[in-house]
């Protein structure tokens, strides 16, 4: 199916039944993150910000659990921006990246107007985000030598969602997806792998750039063709558009740090009932090059903290668990998370090279100070799409991160809106309940 007819003329009837579950899957999940990842200095600092630079009159958008009013792509820059600053949301193996990060903002930010959006043609802008956003980057992937962080197509997939909210023509259409392209944040991803900060998976501008894209198409701006696109040589990741559906693809992560770390967490785990941790004497990872690349065991901050595989690892074997508490404040400076931290060598598996992105793997050695050695199978992370974690997992998930932030009520209350969201007259109660702020 041709891509500009797919964003623009996709009906909910056409999307099958396992990919509408899907969707609602990744948008209670990227929800429960947003709730979380407000408490995050980076959130503070985006949205501060973005009410300053983007502010706008009455409600043009507002940053989701802040309320606060902005232009669309400040609503975009800011919410995606604080979504990412805290790394439990989901993502697609084989483009190495995130899609709501991203394309959850881009639906709020256009769900605000003064015609109502139905629950249904909202969950359709959600599923059009996800297509968009993985085959560009795929497309991206494929056709240059640089690993890019998220933003770069996912600015492509917040453009198509607002060209169809704005009801843009097939040609005004095109020019929108080339600006996005075009001004996308081309970012390189293991620049943030190796120097953590809060620039991270590059959503902020990704965000800001596909919304401001659509706005500029509805004006007149033109934009050269989208490569990722229209070269035929990609023709491949867009040929069995509206027949294969990427998102069921998705992955979700139980813990809130870097996927590259998380099978490691995963086999740590599995080990963990053997013994005391008071008597390691040194625990050995196996795993591919890039998680290597995720070195740092003592953090200084959440950053640093979330981009690293020595760290989690040890606070998973200390505390049994990775939630928002073990990569934040205080379990930052724990003696014991950093005695075990620095006991860790990585090294790199020529199998987890191999299977790497299809499949993340890690083996962890644990030896004891009286001399056993516990030694784990090599373990893929837990969450993928082909073993996707249940339903009741994932609402667990979700009441895990935004019970503490909202309060029991209302992210009970935020899940139910969510998962009648198909069947809803209109979007416009979750979209309420997504921007009252914290406080209230």
């Amino acid at each position: 199916m041709d891509a500009i007819d797919f964003v623009l003329g996709l009906e909910a009837s056409r999307i099958p039944a396992t990919a509408r579950h899907h969707a609602t899957r990744t948008l209670i999940d990227t929800l429960g993150v947003a709730a979380a990842a407000t408490q995050t200095d980076n959130s503070r600092i985006l949205r501060d910000f973005a009410s300053t630079a983007f502010g706008a009159p009455g409600k043009a958008a507002r940053l989701l659990f802040d309320g606060r009013a902005v232009s669309l792509p400040g609503a975009g820059f800011a919410n995606s921006g604080s979504i990412d600053s805290l790394d439990a949301h989901d993502g697609q193996k084989s483009t190495k990246g995130h899609m709501g990060v991203v394309v959850i903002p881009a639906l709020f930010a256009f769900a605000e107007g003064e015609i109502p959006v139905s629950g249904r043609e909202f969950m359709t802008r959600l599923v059009i985000g996800y297509e968009i956003a993985t085959r560009a980057g795929l497309a991206l992937h494929a056709s240059v030598s640089d690993y890019h962080t998220s933003g770069a197509w996912n600015a492509v997939a917040a453009a198509a969602i607002g060209a169809r909210a704005l009801k843009l023509d097939a040609d005004w259409t095109r020019h929108a997806l080339g600006i996005a392209e075009y001004n996308g944040p081309r970012s390189q991803m293991m620049r943030c792998i190796d120097h953590p900060t809060m620039v991270k998976d590059g959503a902020t501008w990704g965000g800001f750039t596909g919304i401001a894209a659509a706005q500029l198409a509805q004006l007149g701006h033109t934009g050269a063709p989208a490569v990722t696109m229209e070269n035929p040589d990609l023709a491949s990741y867009w040929n069995d558009l509206g027949g294969r559906w990427y998102v069921s693809d998705q992955y979700v992560k139980l813990y809130p740090v870097c996927r590259w770390a998380q099978p490691a967490i995963a086999a740590a785990l599995s080990l963990s009932d053997r013994f005391d941790v008071a008597d390691i004497s040194s625990i050995h990872i196996e795993t591919f090059h890039q998680a290597k690349r995720l070195p740092l065991a003592e953090p200084e901050n959440t950053e640093q903290a979330q981009y690293s595989i020595k760290f989690p690892v040890a606070a998973a074997l200390v505390r049994g668990r990775i939630g928002v508490a073990e990569v934040t404040g205080p379990a930052l400076q724990d003696p014991d998370i950093l005695r075990l931290a620095n006991m860790i060598e990585v090294t790199e598996d020529d199998e987890a090279n191999a299977a790497f992105p299809a499949d993340r793997l890690a083996r962890v050695r644990i030896s004891l100070a009286d001399g056993r050695t516990h030694e784990s199978a090599m373990m893929k992370a837990v969450g993928d799409p082909e073993n996707p974690i249940s339903d009741g997992d994932l609402h667990a998930k979700f009441t895990s991160l935004a019970a503490p932030v909202l309060g029991e009520r209302r992210a009970a209350r935020l899940l139910e809106t969510c998962n009648g969201l198909w069947e809803a007259d209109t979007a416009s109660d979750l979209v309420e309940q997504a921007m009252q702020p914290i406080s209230d």
